[in-house]
């Protein structure tokens, strides 16, 4: 079942600028802040992929930095 979310109280500038985003997309604002909450509720929060992250047991080395650039440049 679809819910409906109101946002109040945002400023001229902020609607403003969301409405330039949604007519250069061809949609209403309502459309684009509904495809930007979708997209949200789909990506783990930044609390929750680092808690994802700290349990992987991952063994890493610091690069040369150089010579990965040179190992991508083919000059390696």
């Amino acid at each position: 079942m679809s819910k409906t979310v109101q946002i109040r109280d945002l400023d001229d500038a902020t609607y403003t600028s969301l409405s330039v985003k949604a007519a250069r997309e061809g949609i209403s604002v309502p459309e684009l802040l509904r495809r930007e909450a979708v997209r949200m509720a789909q990506r783990p929060s930044l609390n929750e992929w680092l808690h994802e992250a700290a349990g992987r047991n991952l063994q890493t080395t610091p690069a040369d930095p150089v010579a990965v650039l040179d190992e991508l440049r083919g000059s390696g």
